[in-house]
């Protein structure tokens, strides 16, 4: 891995600081405007050089797609990155359509499970779930696939409007129940669809 210039650096770890807290990383226009640039070609020179010099990596066909490479700065941890598909109600239920915006890079080790290629991350909002310490604007880390057993968190889509509630059953049947007894509990009408389960949250600090 080839050292980076000062400049360099310093665009590097605004990158990874801003994929530490969970946001996507940022546009050429944005690093332009951080560093004073006048115009976005400096940032991406900068980039295509951290890129090149293995610091790096572009997720292919994903708009915002820096990530981490692996390993970097000779980290030994395992890290991975996970697509995050923008944000999911943690309140009454809406409709919305998840579009990809970029990734958030997490260590296997903190968060206690190996994503998958079904592994997806979501941004909260709302206070739902507050009752399960899932607040708003924390990320979680879903698991498209598995059966959802009953009192856990999912990623739902509830007569074709995506929210964020815990999984039950009664009689056999299943609704959704949300952490906070502001909310009502959710029945489905027509169909419930299950997208992820909860599996990992990341928080950032807050002031």
């Amino acid at each position: 891995m080839t050292d980076l210039t000062p400049v360099q650096r310093k665009v590097f770890e605004h990158v990874r600081d801003r994929l530490a807290a969970g946001e996507p990383p940022p546009t050429s226009r944005e690093l332009a405007g951080e560093f004073g640039w006048s115009s976005k070609r400096a940032a991406e020179c900068h980039l295509e050089a951290i890129v090149r010099k293995g610091w790096l990596a572009r997720e292919p066909g994903i708009a915002r797609g820096l990530r981490l490479a692996q390993p970097w700065g000779g980290s030994r941890s395992r890290i991975a990155h996970v697509p995050l598909f923008g944000s999911i109600p943690a309140g009454f239920s809406r409709d919305r359509e998840q579009d990809a915006d970029g990734c958030v890079s997490v260590d296997v080790e903190s968060i206690g499970f190996k994503p998958t290629r079904n592994s997806f991350a979501l941004r909260v909002v709302g206070d739902s779930m507050v009752g399960k310490h899932i607040l708003d604007g924390d990320i979680v880390l879903l698991e498209h696939g598995p059966e959802p057993r009953h009192g856990q968190v999912v990623a739902a889509l509830i007569d074709r409007k995506s929210t964020l509630k815990t999984f039950l059953l009664k009689n056999g049947r299943p609704y959704l129940r949300a952490e906070n007894p502001k909310f009502p509990d959710l029945i489905p009408s027509e169909e419930l669809m299950i997208q992820g389960v909860f599996r990992a949250l990341i928080r950032r600090a807050r002031e």
